[in-house]
């Protein structure tokens, strides 16, 4: 079983405490978002768990605890982008904090356990395509060595997230704006030595060497752990997506980042809500259980294939 923490929501920034808590009792609930009745435990146990996805703008939190994840595989998809506060308003600065933030998380568990995501990229009269390339190649210059991947995706226009940027003057974002971006954005990787993947586009891009990315890797856990795995795609993600199947830990609604394109957040007041009832003790992310919550413990197991075969 491959844990996802999160797509949801940021673990590391805002939970670390509660995700240790969790590893400590060896289990975690997670409430279904289609039936907020339902509720899953989920068995964090090192026999069952393969890997952990970490997805974050700022481990900083967890960092200095991550020799507690010592029985576990892991890497992290850790989000730079070139927004200032006005489209993210709660991340940290990234000169002079999430940057070397970065690096030292890379120091600490490799450059291969760091993958660097610039997404989603959207255009408005601020964010040009030409402000993309300047501050792409200035943020990539700075992870050369750090990172072996850059993962770019084109920011999707959901109900929520057209709401929330409403008032930003976006830019058309056609093929044309897209292929000259993947062009641009690519000549820069290569020469701080990255390459460049996509998450979950329909374009095609692998005219300019990208590669539909799996941000859940199966390659990737295989190097990790040294041994193959038996993981299928994730059925419950877009058909563009390239992931493989995972359990998501996370709740919507309860990231406090407070980016402006953000798709799991629904609303400011409902994010305040469930923060203010986050209990880092409690198996839940936020709230208790209640009268009605019906709790039945998921069926989990290792994907490790019982031949093990190690990588040279």
């Amino acid at each position: 079983m491959i844990i996802s923490a999160s797509r949801r929501t940021d673990i590391p920034t805002f939970y670390s405490e509660w995700f240790f808590n969790r590893i400590n009792d060896g289990y975690v609930y997670v409430r279904n978002p289609m039936n907020i009745h339902q509720i899953s435990k989920i068995s964090l146990s090192p026999e069952v768990v393969d890997g952990i996805v970490f997805w974050t703008k700022n481990p900083i939190p967890m960092i200095s605890n991550l020799d507690k994840l010592k029985d576990y595989a892991y890497y992290f998809q850790f989000t730079v982008n070139s927004y200032g506060k006005d489209i993210e308003a709660n991340v940290p600065n990234k000169n002079d904090i999430i940057i070397p933030a970065f690096r030292e998380l890379s120091k600490k568990i490799g450059a291969e356990k760091v993958v660097w995501r610039y997404d989603p990229i959207m255009l408005t009269e601020k964010y040009t395509v030409d402000y993309h390339v300047n501050y792409f190649n200035e943020i990539a210059k700075r992870l050369s060595g750090y990172t072996n991947k850059c993962v770019i995706s084109f920011v999707d226009l959901y109900r929520n997230t057209q709401s929330h940027l409403k008032d930003l003057r976006m830019l058309p974002l056609g093929d044309s704006e897209m292929y000259e971006l993947a062009e641009r954005l690519v000549e820069i990787a290569h020469k701080n030595h990255l390459i460049v993947e996509s998450c979950a586009e329909k374009i095609n891009l692998e005219q300019f060497g990208i590669q539909h990315g799996h941000c859940i890797d199966c390659t990737l856990f295989e190097k990790i752990l040294n041994c193959k795995m038996n993981l299928s795609k994730d059925k419950n993600q877009r058909p563009e997506c390239g992931c493989m199947e995972s359990i998501d830990i996370g709740s919507y609604n309860t990231c406090k980042n407070g980016c402006r394109y953000c798709y799991a957040n629904y609303s400011h007041n409902t994010v305040l809500r469930n923060t203010n009832i986050h209990n880092p003790t409690s198996p839940l992310l936020f709230g208790e259980i209640v009268e009605n919550d019906v709790i039945k413990e998921r069926k989990v197991q290792s994907f490790k294939q019982n031949q093990i075969t190690l990588f040279e």
